[in-house]
């Protein structure tokens, strides 16, 4: 399981999310904390650490760090109203 990062900045972000978007991007991200290829998308050239996590409710850019400890950082979330 790759452990989860983010800044002040994203958890306000992620705190501002309303309750649906919300629900939804933590259930996401426990996926993507165990598979994370599996659960993103390529952010522009698959470089394989540089991922989007892309929800009906919200796009997330991850960096997916593998050595020396397996991390996922959360670099940005936006928020798609609907």
């Amino acid at each position: 399981m790759y452990e989860l990062r983010y800044d002040r900045v994203i958890e306000s972000v992620w705190d501002s999310l309303p309750q649906t978007a919300r629900d939804e991007f933590d259930q996401a991200l426990l996926h993507a904390c165990n598979d994370p290829h599996t659960a993103t998308e390529p952010y522009g050239v698959d470089d394989g650490v540089t991922r989007t996590l892309i929800l009906t409710h919200t796009i997330a850019v991850l960096l997916i760090t593998h050595a020396p400890r397996k991390t996922l950082r959360i670099l940005q979330i936006t928020h798609l109203p609907t």
